[in-house]
């Protein structure tokens, strides 16, 4: 029987911090905040505004919860007032890091901005400044954010890259002065932070040689600079948050005996998943596996398999080099193996990738080879619609996700791909196409937020299913007659029939 939602509301302190730009520091201090408020005991429950999985990994790190993500164009707000009602009411308060600038979102009306999230969640909004090179002009900048929009509650300001005292006494008088709001904090210009950038942005815990470091330095920095205890006032002067619980999706087959075993390769290069994504699988009944493609000989029993995003290409020596789980993949995918695969899961599926010349074999699936670009070949939200059959989304269906890589096709046996989805917005495959299926995978350069995809979890959950039916028929049968191959498939598929899926 359905679950019927019910209305819930919890106090739920929060704040979110914002910018006038992408790299105003942002991050930088909402990593100290994070690490210094759970020093002090305050419990920080962390959250990433957009589809952002590097700033989401750094903020896990820096605290005891894991970061989620909140975006309008992948969630719905309901789904959003959710995520931190539940996830927030369960620490001392909710830090949100913003992206890009406070208003800047999707198309000239600027969707999905930062500003729209902050009046969604009803939260007060701190303005982090780069104040490089300027003194009055910071309050002409801060006030013309709060005229931009009055619904805002632009609650106080933090500076950032100060480089002398004169210059940070000249913004903090402009501003408390002419905007009539509290300059919580005012950082000056650190030389030297140990947090490198490449492709796609800062490089991932995972890969980083100290963690530890660069989190301490933000940590220290927003000790000595920032007035925590008023920030923290702040965040306690949001509203309280209402929200309803969530209706679970129904599943049209029942669990397979003993369950099913759902494998997620994660590893220093395979790093991009949502906790939501997890989770999703999680109450659906699947025991989530993780497997590293790194040094894992062979795959353990598996009923499906999900790979998601990351960095095969700075990668791709050592996943060449593991030419046994390459292998033992390949046959298990040959043998009906269900696999979900988004974007560099996608080109480890690929036959090659080349890296500075150098070819370097993946698993060897579909008939293409990658190799890493110097610009972005897909940068931004997606949608497609279900175009083909493929095992996970039936045709018709429209899916919204994102996507952002270098990596380009630079070759491919186009005559022997199947792809299953049509882009409406975004790059795709080849500008109009996405989603390569082959037998029960289907892999594609979006990547999917299972808040807003609810049908996301159902459908891996259902193929790990039918997998584990046929495997369990196939036993069984076999050990009646010896070679009950065809009675095994047959009956298999009138499962899948029943089920909607076959």
């Amino acid at each position: 029987m359905k679950s019927q939602p019910e209305r819930e509301t919890a106090a739920c302190p929060r704040v979110l911090m914002a910018g006038l730009r992408g790299s105003t520091g942002k991050t930088l201090v909402s990593l100290g905040l994070i690490s210094a408020w759970q020093a002090r005991g305050v419990s920080v429950a962390p959250f990433k505004k957009g589809p952002d999985y590097i700033d989401s990994a750094w903020h896990t790190r820096a605290g005891t919860r894991p970061c989620r993500n909140l975006d309008s164009y992948l969630m719905t707000e309901e789904e959003i007032r959710r995520s931190v009602g539940q996830h927030g009411r369960a620490a001392d308060l909710a830090l949100i890091e913003g992206n890009h600038g406070l208003f800047d979102g999707v198309g000239a009306e600027a969707t999905a901005s930062s500003a729209e999230l902050a009046k969604l969640l009803g939260s007060p909004v701190v303005l982090v400044v780069d104040c490089t090179k300027t003194t009055r002009t910071v309050a002409a900048m801060v006030l013309g954010c709060q005229h931009m929009d009055p619904e805002l509650r632009l609650a106080g300001v933090l500076l950032n890259r100060v480089a002398t005292p004169r210059q940070q006494k000249a913004v903090r008088t402009a501003v408390e002065e002419i905007c009539g709001l509290p300059v919580l904090g005012s950082i000056p210009r650190l030389p030297d932070l140990p947090f490198p950038e490449r492709h796609l942005g800062l490089l991932t815990p995972a890969e980083h040689p100290e963690v530890a470091g660069p989190i301490a330095i933000a940590r220290e920095t927003v000790e000595a600079h920032v007035n925590l205890d008023r920030l923290k006032a702040l965040a306690e002067s949001a509203p309280p948050l209402r929200w309803t619980t969530r209706e679970e999706p129904q599943i049209p087959v029942g669990p397979a005996e003993g369950g099913v075993r759902v494998g997620v390769v994660r590893d220093s290069a395979f790093t991009f998943y949502y906790p939501e994504n997890l989770e999703a699988l999680e109450r659906l009944g699947a025991r989530v596996v993780e497997v590293n493609a790194l040094t894992d000989p062979d795959l353990p029993p598996l009923d499906a398999l999900y790979i998601g995003g990351g960095y095969p290409e700075t990668h791709a020596a050592a996943l060449a080099a593991n030419g046994a789980f390459r292998a033992t993949l390949r046959r298990e995918i040959e043998a009906g193996l269900p696999v979900i695969a988004e974007c560099g899961g996608l080109i480890y599926l690929s036959e090659a990738m080349v890296m500075d010349g150098v070819s370097h074999p993946m698993v060897g699936i579909f008939p293409v080879t990658f190799e890493l670009g110097k610009r972005p070949w897909g940068h931004g939200y997606a949608s497609v619609e279900v175009a083909e059959v493929n095992p996970f989304f039936p045709p018709g269906m429209a899916l919204r996700g994102h996507e952002f890589r270098y990596s380009y096709a630079r070759s491919a046996r186009t005559e022997a791909l199947r792809l299953a989805f049509h882009m409406q917005r975004g790059t795709g495959f080849d500008g109009e196409r996405d989603g390569l299926t082959y037998k029960n995978v289907l892999a594609s350069f979006c990547h999917f937020h299972a808040g807003g995809t609810r049908e996301w979890a159902g459908a891996v959950v259902r193929q790990a299913w039918l997998h584990a039916e046929r495997r369990r028929v196939s036993m069984r049968v076999g050990a009646a007659n010896g070679d009950g191959e065809p009675a095994a498939l047959e009956l298999a598929g009138s499962v899948g029939a029943r089920s909607g899926l076959a």
